[in-house]
């Protein structure tokens, strides 16, 4: 169960089968789009994908048992590595699709950390994907079932801190998300002093907001010459980067690149990267990117 980019060889992607629910409250074909390209980020291939209208997610399966009869024959006749829900699972669901399908199963949120996991580069992003991961595991310790015990690095959803199913158990967890809280609140004292340092000097802050994927990095490059890798891939930058940009003779703002926005937005990455967001708080203007060929802008 692993991808490419964590092999020597030239072995293919996982293929990945996508799953939603249309229950009327958002648009599920959009978001279901928005999962395929998460899953290309990823790195896995999707091979099929299945919206299914129903007033609320089936409590054992998540989908009614009728489509996951059809779909456990689609994964035997697709060699189907993993099954991706847009939504939200409970352990039982992802047990029982697991045993259902013959895939890993992983939800939305497992997948988004996963990409973080991938992308963070500094220790201070590092730390708070660990954090993030853990806390979405630590209620999930009973009923994953086999994904529990698969090693961190490889697969979707296990990058990370890797814990395997006889290593784990809630106090140690509860332990590390502790130390990890800790070591981030001083980070965050550092970003403290040197904001009030920041404050002193005068320098206006000016701090990138928008969508994943709307050109946050790029304009960043464009306006200060920086060398920021700017791809076409959603969460192509978590780390927060900061430049100085000499406006006149008489003003320097510093302008600061940060993570972007994206539907349904785990709870637990907006805990873990509370530090980073609060920057926004402290910034002179917020500027919004839009990307304009996007259908939603508005």
């Amino acid at each position: 169960m692993a991808y490419q980019w964590t092999k020597t060889d030239a072995a293919a992607p996982e293929r990945v089968l996508l799953i939603g629910l249309d229950c009327g409250d958002y648009d599920a074909e959009a978001s279901m789009a928005e999962l395929e390209r998460l899953t290309d980020t990823a790195g896995g291939l999707v091979v099929g994908h299945t919206v299914q209208k129903r007033p609320a997610p089936e409590g054992a399966t998540y989908i009614g048992s009728g489509l996951v009869e059809s779909l456990a024959e689609f994964c035997r006749q697709n060699e189907v590595d993993l099954t991706v829900a847009d939504g939200s699972l409970t352990p039982v669901q992802a047990r029982n699709l697991e045993r259902a399908l013959g895939t890993a199963v992983i939800d939305r949120t497992a997948l988004i950390l996963d990409i973080f996991a991938a992308r963070a580069r500094s220790s201070e992003g590092k730390l708070q994907v660990e954090l993030a991961q853990l806390q979405y595991r630590l209620p999930r310790l009973l009923g994953m079932g086999r994904a529990l015990s698969r090693q961190g690095g490889s697969g979707v959803g296990m990058r990370g801190p890797g814990e395997k199913k006889l290593e784990i158990d809630r106090r140690r967890i509860r332990r590390r998300i502790f130390e990890l809280q800790q070591e981030l609140d001083e980070i965050e004292k550092q970003r403290a002093l040197r904001r009030v340092k920041r404050g002193k000097n005068a320098v206006p802050v000016v701090a990138l907001v928008g969508y994943t994927n709307a050109g946050k990095s790029t304009l960043l490059n464009a306006l200060t010459g920086a060398d920021i890798p700017a791809n076409n891939r959603l969460f192509d930058t978590l780390d927060t980067t900061t430049r100085l940009l000499t406006v006149s003779d008489t003003l320097d703002v510093v302008i600061s690149d940060t993570v972007g926005f994206i539907r349904k937005l785990p709870h637990q990455l907006i805990d873990a990267f509370k530090a980073t967001l609060e920057e926004l708080e402290y910034a002179d203007l917020l500027l919004h990117v839009i990307d304009i060929s996007n259908p939603e802008w508005i």
